[in-house]
């Protein structure tokens, strides 16, 4: 069973850019790693001219439309993180970016310049990654050195 762990940050910190850097580092490691992204503005991946979008408006519960290793969903309800996770393929660690309310350990990122607080409560944090110096019980990590993170993960899949 993969490790679950959600990326807590504000939009415009830096998550998707920090995961892009975060992964090859895990996989130096010898950890796979699969990606969930939460996305809040809506996703527009079907268009009007395809059939499984005509199929969806004409009120079908679900359409899926799958081409080689991909995979596009319609559904009308919010699928819950679970759900999502159980659509997966086998993976060492999933990263998910959103869901701060879900049950799995979150990991911070922070940056100073964004003026807001940390996305989290700092009692809920595994770690935090930053580019400054927090008040926070947990491990930091440097935002520019995502090998630091990696092997304080794999150290915990390895545990």
């Amino acid at each position: 069973m993969a490790e679950v762990y959600v990326f807590a940050a504000w939009s415009g910190t830096g998550k998707t850019a920090y995961l892009e850097k975060l992964i090859p580092c895990l996989g130096q490691l010898g950890l796979t790693a699969a990606v969930v992204k939460h996305d809040i503005h809506g996703l527009a991946l079907d268009r009007p001219d395809k059939d499984s979008h005509r199929l969806f408006a004409a009120g079908a519960e679900a359409a899926a439309v799958v081409c080689g290793g991909e995979v596009l969903l319609h559904r009308r309800d919010a699928p819950t993180l679970e759900e999502v996770l159980a659509l997966l393929p086998p993976a060492d660690l999933v990263l998910v970016e959103g869901f701060k309310a879900s049950c799995y350990p979150k990991i911070a990122i922070y940056r100073a310049a964004s003026g807001k607080p940390l996305a989290a409560e700092p009692k809920e944090c595994l770690a935090v990654v930053t580019d400054t110096v927090l008040d926070v019980s947990c491990p930091q990590f440097p935002l520019d050195e995502p090998a630091a993170l990696a092997a304080f993960l794999a150290a915990r899949h390895s545990g």
